[in-house]
Parts: C-alpha cells; structure tokens; sequence
C-alpha cells in the first residue's frame, strides 16, 4: 500500500468520525454518501420523513468545507426557481443575472419527487455537464457541484415519479432505513441535553476537515486503486444482464455501467483495500441499478421487487477468479 493510500485512510476515518458526532447511526447510508462524493456523482437519498436525509447532505457539506444550498421541492416550483432569471436592471437599462440556489457546490434537493417533471428537469444539465443555460447563455458551476435529492417513498401522498432521464443521473440510491434500538435511544438522550444532532451541527462541533479546494486531490487518490480486465468485464456482464432479464421490462444503459465501475473503486477504498475484487460489484450493483430498472407488469403483480430482481441475476453470472 503506498504511502498516498495510507494518507487517504487516515483521512477518510477522520471524515467519518466527525460525520458521527452530528449523524446517529445510520452507518451505510453514510458509506454510500462518501462513495458518491469520492466518484464525484449524485445521490438520490430514499426514506420516510425524520430519519435524517437532510442532515447527512448539511454535514457533508460542513466537514468538506463546501458552500450548501437547499432547494424545497414543491408543486408550484419553476425550473427558474432553480437555476435564476435575468431581471432588467432600469438604473443600468440591461439585464442582471439573479443566480438561482443551482450556483453551489453542495445542492440538497429536498423532496425532489413532490415536484411536477418540468421542474425536475432544470437539475439536468447541471447534474450532467456542471453548467446552466439561463436565456439563451450558458454558465458554469463549481467542478465539485454534487446533488443530494432527498424523495418520500413512490406510495406516498402527493409525489410524483421521477423521469428515467433524472433517475440515470443519480449514481446511487440510497435507502436510509429506520434505526436501531441503541441509535434511537441515544438520540432521545441527546434531545434531552444540549447535543441534539441539528444544534451540535448548528454549534460547529463537526470539524471542517477539508476545503473545495483540496476536494479533487482527495477524489484523485481512487485512482491507485487497480482494477483487473476480468472485474471490468464482470461489471458490464452484470449492467447487460438487466436488458436479458424475465423480469425487467428495461434494463440498465451505459451510464450504469460507468457508475457501478466508479462505484466499486470507491467501495474498496473505503474498505481499505487498492485494488477491486467481484465482492465489490456484488455489493454496489443494488445501490447503483436498482432504481434504473423498469420490472415487467407481471414481475411486480408476482411481488418481485427490484432489489430481488438483481439478486437473481447476479447468482447466474460467472465470478472471475
């Protein structure tokens, strides 16, 4: 292991020690976030209300030393709501660009699926191409622009689907469940002092560990971790599986492919290994897939689910050695 790779995992550990005075358990959603900011891509933050999406993406933030915005996704929202507007300016008789909360690096979209279709759009050239076009010109966002959406679960009241287009743009997503016993318990104790999660974030007792700055050079130390032929090719045998599927009516594209490749380097990493092995594969090909696949009408009326789906296909395809 070379020296630049130890530097890394000291650093990292610091990372994720800092993210736990604020955060209570919810340890995998906390790794997947991580991978997400080290593959420099998007996240979609899946779960019901109160298990603390928001205040994940805000401490992010705060630890990498990043400017945060947050948008709250509404029915009424307007694409300008979030990328800006030119507003004629009578003193200076031209047009002025009023920026919109898109100019950030760290954008939390909350409830994004409580928005129509042409809403959600407005996220898609920035989460693609880390630009905006407002009338006509074209504006660039910060290198590291990273979008964390926060979504109530589809059965809720009041949401709408996401569009394929949006969903293929988030690398992961990432299913916060409800927590353990002796998280919960620790939170109501927290509560009932001065060190509740958001007032402890609120007070600075999360330490900034990096800057925007530094943030590419911590990216950049992925790239020690090797990869061999047989593990890339493994991976797009899994991606091209999900277009062969009984069960999956459409498959996972290229973009897929992409993710789950930087997905499983940055899973080894965080593991503390320098190269990638198929176990890495195995465990981020749910995260990464599973809400790009479209199951058969009668997959779902047999109670398939998406994540069931993956698992089967994933036992049929030949690890390499």
């Amino acid at each position: 292991m070379t020296a630049g790779f130890e530097e890394f995992q000291i650093l990292l550990e610091r990372v994720r020690r800092e993210i736990h005075k604020v955060v209570i358990g919810q340890d995998e959603a906390i790794r997947q976030a991580l991978i997400v900011i080290l593959s420099g891509q998007h996240a979609l933050i899946e779960g019901v209300p109160g298990l603390a999406k928001t205040l994940l993406a805000r401490t992010l933030a705060r630890i990498l030393g990043c400017p945060f915005a947050r948008i709250q996704f509404t029915p009424d929202l307007m694409p300008a709501d979030i990328t800006g507007t030119s507003v004629f300016n009578l003193r200076t008789n031209e047009f002025t660009l009023l920026r919109g909360p898109v100019f950030t690096t760290f954008l939390l979209a909350d409830e994004i699926n409580r928005a129509p279709a042409k809403t959600q759009s407005a996220l898609l050239q920035a989460m693609q191409e880390r630009e905006v076009t407002i009338d006509r010109e074209t504006y660039m966002l910060s290198p590291a622009f990273t979008v964390f959406a926060t979504q109530n679960p589809i059965e809720s009241e009041g949401t709408y689907p996401l569009p394929e287009a949006q969903k293929d743009r988030f690398m992961l997503k990432i299913s916060m469940v409800w927590p353990e016993r002796a998280d919960e318990l620790t939170l109501l104790e927290r509560m009932l002092g001065d060190d509740a999660p958001e007032s402890a974030l609120a007070r600075g007792d999360a330490e900034v560990i990096l800057d925007e700055a530094s943030l590419p050079a911590f990216r950049n130390t992925l790239r020690l971790v090797a990869f061999r032929p047989e593990i890339t090719g493994y991976i797009l045998d899994v991606v091209r599986s999900t277009r062969n599927s009984d069960n999956i009516l459409s498959g996972a594209g290229p973009r897929a492919a992409q993710s789950l490749l930087l997905a499983s380097r940055a899973n080894a990493a965080l593991e503390g290994r320098d190269f990638v092995t198929p176990d890495d594969v195995r465990t981020m090909a749910p995260p990464v897939l599973e809400h790009r696949i479209i199951l058969r009408p009668e997959a779902e009326i047999e109670g398939v689910t998406a994540t069931e789906a993956l698992t089967s296909l994933l036992r049929e395809i030949p690890v390499p050695r």
